[in-house]
């Protein structure tokens, strides 16, 4: 035989060789990244893998319908980290003046403990202002208690707060300076006041302190929500529309990394016409009386009160990735070794090639870092959400509207089940201010055009809010703004 197809013959060799062993490589990585997947997404008795979610239609680009500035008697000025910013302070979302049509209020709280409102600014989505009340104030330490609803079933929207009163002195922890109020949304006058011991005799301790918030239900049975929980540190206060305490819980537990959720969920999870509150270590009955109690995991962040399984309603649990029902059997246990830190968690449906809904959970704190998992367990996919200061802000809005998959919101850009970004609104400033507050809410509401949602964005630190809405926009086919809970009980920070 010639050298040269003696050489050619032995190269062929070497090279046949050569890819054979990159196929048995090839094929033992292969072996081993299942087995790590395997590894990393089961739990004791319950296997798990990751699976590739499915495909998610177009999603319409967003159209920046307004940047609604903070009437300038609203404002309010601060210096942080040298700069000097003008700021109106947490938003809120409803219809005050009883036209059919969504307004905002802007509230600030004193500089003593940024936990009590003491101004309130009620405009319109032209920036007109309607009214105000009380002065001065700075940005709320977190987003605080103050909601708007029709809480009285008079037709027209109520602002119910915490209002700090002038005339008394106490510190900074103590509630003894601060009333309960129902205020009229079209005026801000005060409707009704209390001062109830349950509240006023209150002091702050722990970490679940600064969470204050009010969550608007239906403890009575009533045609609609007539009442309305109070979470202050480690008590819960139910009162009903004539500010009557109904009941109060003492949480038992309250410390960091261990306490119940800083923000407690309401739903009427056993249908009977009344709303049970998912605190995550406790389900309490609609008269306060608890139904179970049980600390399922560390980090209970975040809960909600949803259906999940076929439609019947769960207490959806972000602490170990729990998902339990009205007797308190978990229906989903991911383990703490799956979610060692449950930050956020939201359900909706978003993939629509799979019976829904779905949960995204914040799994490992504040980082970006969040799971998909399936309706029956599955682990289908991790990603990266873009960094926001806190790591949280997580919302589901119906941007391609409400038959269509839900996309996730976080820090003013939407993301599909997919983990893909496929909204970025334009024209959005940069957000300013401290690392717990500053950069941007959003409020999911339909207030224009179709039946699509909207996401109104604020950054508290601000002068201005931003409505983005999916193109096209139709504005002939608006049919009013009509509230429901995740408007009237944004979740927010949690």
């Amino acid at each position: 035989m010639h050298a040269s197809c003696r050489i050619r013959g032995v190269g062929g060799c070497l090279f046949g060789l050569c890819a054979a062993l990159a196929r048995i490589v090839l094929v033992i990585l292969g072996a081993l990244t299942v087995q790590t997947a395997w590894a990393t997404s089961k739990t004791p008795g319950t296997p798990r893998r990751e699976k590739s979610p499915g495909s998610q239609p177009g999603t319409s680009p967003a159209l920046l319908w307004r940047e609604v500035q903070v009437p300038e008697t609203f404002l309010a000025t601060a210096r942080v980290k040298g700069q000097r910013l003008r700021y109106g302070g947490d938003i809120r979302l409803g219809d005050l003046t009883g036209n059919g049509q969504a307004d905002l209020l802007v509230f600030r709280c004193d500089k003593a403990s940024a936990l009590k409102p003491c101004f309130l600014g009620a405009f319109d989505l032209s920036g007109r202002a309607l009214w105000q009340v009380g002065s001065g104030g700075t940005q709320p330490l977190r987003p605080g208690p103050v909601a708007v609803h029709d809480i009285d079933g008079d037709g027209h929207s109520q602002v119910i707060c915490f209002f700090q009163d002038p005339s008394i002195r106490a510190g900074k922890k103590s509630m003894a300076d601060v009333v309960v109020q129902i205020r009229d949304g079209r005026t801000g006058k005060v409707k009704r006041q209390t001062a109830p011991p349950e509240i006023r005799q209150r002091a702050g301790w722990g970490p679940n302190w600064c969470h204050h918030r009010i969550f608007v239900c239906n403890l009575r049975g009533r045609p609609t929500p007539q009442d309305f929980i109070i979470k202050l540190g480690d008590t819960i206060v139910a009162l009903d529309d004539a500010l009557s305490v109904l009941w109060t819980y003492t949480i038992r537990w309250n410390d960091y990394g261990k306490c119940s959720a800083y923000i407690p969920s309401v739903g009427d999870i056993d249908g009977d016409g009344r709303d049970e509150v998912n605190g995550g270590y406790f389900l309490l009955d609609s008269d306060g009386r608890p139904i179970w109690e049980k600390r399922w995991g560390p980090h209970m962040d975040s809960v909600a009160i949803t259906a999940w399984d076929d439609g019947r309603m769960r207490a959806i649990c972000s602490g170990g990735g729990h998902v339990i029902d009205a007797d308190g059997k978990a229906v989903l246990a991911l383990g703490a070794k799956i979610v060692p830190h449950g930050q956020e968690v939201r359900v909706a449906d978003f993939l629509p090639d799979l019976p829904g809904p779905e949960m995204i959970v914040r799994y490992n704190g504040h980082t970006p870092n969040v799971m998909v998992v399936s309706n029956a367990g599955e682990i289908l996919r991790r990603f990266e959400l873009n960094a926001s200061p806190n790591e949280t802000g997580m919302e589901v809005v119906y941007w391609n509207g409400p038959k269509a998959p839900a996309l996730l919101h976080n820090g003013g850009l939407l993301f599909d089940g997919a983990g893909r970004q496929v909204v970025t609104p334009p024209g959005l400033h940069k957000p300013v201010g401290p690392a717990k507050m500053g950069w941007y809410h959003c409020i999911p509401a339909d207030v224009c055009g179709d039946a699509r949602e909207e996401m109104i964005l604020y950054n508290p630190w601000a002068a201005s809010v931003f409505i983005y809405t999916p193109a096209p926009l139709r504005q002939d086919a608006y049919a009013g703004y009509h509230p429901g809970p995740r408007q009237y009980n944004a979740r927010l920070m949690d």
